[in-house]
């Protein structure tokens, strides 16, 4: 297991041409200190501030999608994954308006890409956190394209922009990617390896330093995975938010939108 050699990227108004080799060759960037200490906590504070609000609610789905349950180390009833989050706070929708961010559709060319909020499942954050009652600790290899097919669309390029809110060196788990399998043929993507049920180790996987407030771009078509952490409890907890970047026809989901087909079967999966 290796780590991926990235450069100290920051992410700017544009992207710079050894910014954009990098990703064409990997299928993954990172970017250092997309937000301050400062913004992490209030993104923080309004995560929890939404999730206190569903669990009262006793909210089960957001605009069709699921929320996923697990408990703290205390037993608590806590949501590890959420979605559509910045429909609920002012706040986190105007982070998404940050100028940097559209610098990311350079990536998307020669298809003109849109940030979405209201589409697939919108801002989601992933609460990963190992205990004896957490139901989310790991994520099993997957590529995030194959949606398109459940949708009954075909395959359209796509981005998953990651911001990071807790540090996760690579030895504590996290994120880790077949760097270059973006460019996979379709029968390979599909059907490379068993979506979600897999999670062993790849001798071809690298791995990343991700700190507090960091930035990940990885490519729809990427073989990534989750790694569970060897740790239990605080120092295992990894905090993230996605939201992807789509190109297409805009379909935006509401109250009212059924489950997506793909859902019903990661959630039975997902462990």
């Amino acid at each position: 297991m290796t780590k991926l050699k990235c450069p100290d990227f920051v992410l700017d108004s544009e992207l710079t041409r050894e910014q954009t080799d990098f990703y064409n060759q990997n299928g993954v960037l990172v970017f250092r200190d997309f937000l301050s200490a400062a913004q992490v906590e209030c993104c923080l504070s309004e995560v929890q501030r939404i999730e206190k609000l569903w669990l009262n609610e006793g909210r089960e789905k957001v605009n069709g999608i699921p929320l996923k349950f697990g408990a703290d180390e205390d037993g608590n009833k806590m949501i590890q994954r959420a979605c559509f989050l910045s429909l609920f706070s002012e706040t986190l929708h105007e982070m998404l308006g940050d100028k940097r961010l559209k610098a990311l559709l350079e990536l998307m060319k020669p298809f003109e890409g849109r940030i979405s909020d209201t589409e697939k499942d919108g801002l989601v954050f992933n609460h990963f956190i190992r205990t004896y009652n957490s139901t989310f600790t790991q994520m099993g290899w997957h590529t995030d394209s194959p949606r398109d097919i459940f949708l009954g669309q075909r395959i359209k390029p796509m981005l998953n922009v990651g911001i990071h809110l807790d540090d996760c060196p690579m030895e504590n788990g996290g994120l880790r990617v077949i760097a270059g399998s973006h460019k996979q043929g379709t029968l390979k993507m599909l059907f490379a390896k068993k979506y979600f049920v897999d999670n062993n180790p790849d001798p071809r996987e690298v791995g990343f330093d991700i700190h507090r407030g960091d930035l990940s771009v990885h490519n729809g078509r990427i073989w990534h995975r989750v790694q569970q952490s060897p740790n239990f409890g605080e120092k295992s907890r990894r905090r993230v938010m996605y939201i992807p970047i789509i190109t297409g026809k805009y379909q935006p989901r509401a109250e009212s939108s059924k489950t997506p087909l793909y859902h019903r079967f990661s959630r039975k999966v997902l462990k």
